[in-house]
């Protein structure tokens, strides 16, 4: 069997023959260090107690194979439809072999990297098992998205863990049905198959026996060396933060500073990662006077901090702190995605209280109503709520590894088979990516805090409604907050739906500026004016349906951020001499990104 049309005779690879002594010493090596992993992680599993379901899929397909059984006709009619379709492949793929020229049955998305090699449509075979494999895919998404009488959050995970089901089945992820594995082995005489089954046991290892796929190189990126570069200082700490104030870079400044508060889920420097698409350059470079709150990475020592200690020891201590170095009440705030949720939740307080430091309040790709959280609400349900919290008392924190894998599996195609395919089957070293190094800085959660967040929002959508929760004993309503807001959210948002962060917008009173951007929570959202590479949309009203604030938004190509820079500032232009890091009140404790932001999960 070929694996494309054959080249000229001048052309064709050397085969490469495999070393004797190589192969033998790899294996040996290979059955030493797995046998030493298995026993590393039976230990654990007697320790921690073996969870054979962690995210009770289990029950989910059982509901859905009792109604499935229950009208057995669409069943049988779906099988139908499927073998109909295999008949014309085949007859199809005959008709290829035989010289002529036919159609497909069924193709690939052009955007699906899986099937990109040209083998998959130059050679008949490749082709018909691509094309059978996206015809058995169509089948099983048929049949699980129309079962009738199913709750709507088992049909959600039924339908979300029958595409992981899908996407690890895909013919690209084996050695057999891969052609561009099959020529890589021919070439490499199977060493690209030894050094593939080497990097998986070092992702092994390296997650302690749990698979952590090595998606960037470690070594090619240090935070504070070649990423999170923008100069400033650390000039306030405690426990749960340390705040950063970058240098100015012009004569003067906005005499209202701005401070950043960033998802604990993740570390900061997405927001300042190069020079190149750093929002924290861009804003010091417009005369902002810059604070980014650098959260720190939680141990067993934090596992009694809660939402509440968040708002008091991030947000408060933050603007406490901004008042001695800056000598300003009056502040602006941003906050991205779980830090926009809690700036959301304090700004409500803050409407109780009569405290009026936040003037404008600025909510990047932030969820407040929580109706539809999208796939992420896959992992919330009370079996999985307990479980995980059970999890986390155990431990004092929740491991960072378990959030990454949630996230991951969202996007399960180019976050975790393309890297089983690159690093295990072709042999490859992952490509340095300054994104995917900051997607893989994962870290931990705690127990408090994390159990709230989690029931409260995405289990009962308590924020949305009015005095569903409470902080610090004071009782929250949205619609209290007047001050005004700009929501930044992204049209491929897998974790914040852009309809449900519309939605949350709505909740509120007061001036409201809704802006969505192209792609997705983190792309769409770091995209400096000088890329101009994704657009944005823009409309100054705000209708109760979101499909009618798009029909009538006007496109705006490029970057979201000269808007928001022109929004913030109509409310208040007033400048001051640029303020140096620790020049003030509060001396420079450490240069910026401090060490709250290096300390590993």
């Amino acid at each position: 069997m070929s694996i494309a049309k054959n080249p000229p005779p001048d052309e064709v690879p050397d085969i490469k023959l495999p070393d004797p002594a190589l192969i033998t010493r790899s294996m040996a090596d290979v059955a030493s260090r797995s046998q030493r992993l298995v026993n590393d992680w039976l230990k654990r599993q007697s320790k921690e107690g073996l969870t054979l379901d962690p995210y009770n899929v289990a029950g989910a397909f059982l509901e859905m194979t009792a109604k499935l059984m229950a009208n057995p006709s669409a069943l049988v009619q779906a099988q139908i439809n499927l073998w109909q379709d295999y008949i014309t492949l085949w007859q199809h793929t005959t008709r290829r072999i035989m010289g002529e020229d036919t159609a497909p049955v069924i193709e690939s998305d052009p955007k699906d990297k899986r099937f990109q090699d040209a083998a998959w449509k130059q050679n008949e075979i490749f082709d018909f098992i691509k094309q059978s494999y996206l015809l058995s895919a169509r089948y099983i998404n048929d049949v699980v998205t129309h079962v009738d009488g199913l709750p709507p959050k088992t049909a959600q995970k039924i339908d979300f863990y029958s595409r992981q089901f899908v996407n690890a089945l895909s013919p690209s992820n084996f050695v057999l049905t891969n052609p561009e594995v099959l020529r890589k082995t021919r070439e490499s005489g199977g060493e690209n198959l030894i050094k593939g089954l080497n990097n998986l046991l070092s992702d092994l290892e390296n997650g302690r026996g749990n698979l952590r796929i090595k998606m960037t190189d470690q070594d090619a990126f240090k935070v504070g060396g070649n990423i999170a570069v923008s100069e400033g200082q650390v000039i306030y700490q405690n426990d749960l933060i340390q705040l950063i104030q970058y240098n100015p870079t012009t004569e003067k400044v906005f005499t209202r500073p701005l401070v950043i508060f960033p998802p604990w889920i993740n570390k900061f420097y997405i927001l300042d990662l190069r020079p190149k698409n750093s929002l924290v350059r861009y804003l010091v470079s417009q005369g902002h006077t810059v604070f980014m709150v650098s959260w720190v990475n939680p141990t067993e020592a934090h596992a009694d901090k809660n939402f509440d200690d968040y708002m008091v020891e991030g947000v408060f201590a933050a603007l406490s702190a901004i008042k001695k170095a800056t000598g300003e009440d009056d502040v602006n705030a941003i906050g991205y995605c779980l830090g926009g949720t809690l700036l959301a939740s304090t700004l409500g307080y803050m409407a109780v209280k009569g405290d009026e430091r936040l003037k404008t309040a600025t909510f990047l790709v932030t969820l407040t109503d929580f109706t539809d959280a999208g796939e992420l609400g896959v992992f919330i349900d009370e079996e999985q709520l307990s479980a995980l919290e059970e999890k986390m008392t155990r431990q004092g924190y929740l491991e960072g590894s378990n959030m990454a894998t949630s996230f991951n599996m969202l996007r399960a195609n180019d976050l975790i088979w393309s890297f089983v395919v690159n690093n295990y089957l072709l042999g490859n070293e992952p490509f340095p990516f300054d994104l995917l190094y900051w997607n893989s800085d994962a870290t931990r959660m705690p127990p408090k805090m994390h159990s709230f967040y989690l029931r409260n929002m995405y289990q009962k959508n308590l924020l949305a409604q009015p005095d569903g929760i409470e902080m610090k004993g004071v009782p929250i309503d949205l619609s209290k907050v007047t001050v005004p807001k700009y929501f930044l959210s992204c049209r491929e948002d897998h974790i914040a739906p852009w309809k449900s962060t519309y939605k949350g917008a709505q909740t509120f009173s007061g001036e409201t500026r809704f802006v969505l951007a192209a792609s997705g929570h983190i792309a769409g959202v770091v995209n400096p004016p000088e890329g101009g590479k994704y657009n944005h949309f823009v409309n100054a009203k705000l209708p109760e349906n979101p499909d009618d604030w798009f029909a009538s938004a006007t496109e705006v190509a490029g970057s979201w951020w000269p808007d928001w820079q022109r929004w913030v500032t109509s409310f208040d232009k007033s400048q001051s001499p640029a303020r140096i890091p620790g020049k003030g009140k509060l001396k420079a404790i450490e240069p910026a990104p401090g060490t709250y932001v290096t300390v590993k999960a």
